[in-house]
């Protein structure tokens, strides 16, 4: 079974905003995104397919993907939620696992280097020691990973190690998915490994053989686990990760990095074409 995953951050912004929406008005965004590649998750028996989008276009992204494959997720959740019995809704400000889970979510995003990055910015105001906050990071997510998955939501868990980092890959990447899944069901779970050093800009992108003895290690730690590249599954990489038999599927963002950057249905479906036949 591969695992193509599509995660749109904030791009529901508008480029006179700064964004990089050219698909749709921002109330009929998360609906134009579902319904325009739902269409291709329905074309691959043998994979599975989910998209996640902003907490506000989770209702219009359900009613897009409705009657096909194609699952919806929320971008994280809180690490407590409503039960009954006990605390009935108090979560102002934070998004919890039943929330979306009433919305028609079947899917959370956790752990994204961009939630780690927020957590270890806020705990770095209080002059937190650095391998207390890293220790911490990980109890947190493991929280939420296990708050979603009592929601009744898969996860796609996400880890990797930044630039001061790769020195210590091992290491640092062992200890983010064995603390991360601990004691969770690993078959509600997919981990996504993002080589937070390779991605953006003028940076180099790891190589099969990086990826490859990362998604090694993983798999030894979590034996049991499927891996997918979190570091971005696009046209020009998808045949290199279809040849890596320890990847199992990839997370797209952008289909498109130069001239008018974005995200295109049709350039979409070009990508998992490629990386589904080539596997």
């Amino acid at each position: 079974m591969k695992h193509i995953f599509l995660n749109l951050k904030r791009f529901d912004i508008t480029p006179e905003h700064g964004g990089v929406n050219r698909l749709a008005s921002p109330d009929a965004w998360g609906e134009a995104v579902t319904s325009s590649i739902k269409d291709v998750s329905a074309r691959y028996a043998d994979a599975e397919f989910a998209a996640f989008v902003p907490e506000a276009h989770l209702i219009g992204a359900v009613a897009g993907a409705a009657g096909s494959p194609l699952g919806v997720g929320c971008q994280g959740v809180h690490t407590a939620d409503t039960a009954p019995g006990g605390n009935f809704g108090a979560f102002t400000t934070l998004r919890t696992g039943n929330a979306v889970s009433q919305l028609g979510c079947t899917w959370a995003l956790i752990g994204h280097c961009e939630e780690r990055m927020n957590l270890r910015a806020i705990m770095g105001e209080a002059g937190a020691d650095a391998a207390a906050v890293e220790a911490a990071v990980n109890r947190i997510l493991n929280r939420e990973v296990k708050a979603a998955q009592a929601a009744g939501l898969k996860v796609l868990f996400c880890m990797g190690e930044r630039e001061e980092e790769v020195d210590r890959w091992d290491e640092v990447l062992a200890t983010q998915v064995r603390e991360g899944l601990e004691g969770v069901d690993l078959s509600c779970a997919r981990v996504a490994y993002e080589p937070v050093w390779s991605i953006g800009p003028g940076k180099t992108p790891a190589d099969a053989p990086y990826i490859q003895k990362v998604a090694r290690l993983i798999k030894e730690t979590v034996p049991g686990v499927d891996v997918v590249y979190g570091g971005g599954l696009k046209a020009d990489n998808a045949e290199m990760l279809a040849g890596i038999p320890e990847i199992d599927g990839g997370l797209i963002a952008l289909t498109r990095f130069t001239g008018e950057i974005g995200f295109y249905p049709e350039e979409y479906a070009e990508i998992v074409d490629l990386y589904m036949n080539a596997c």
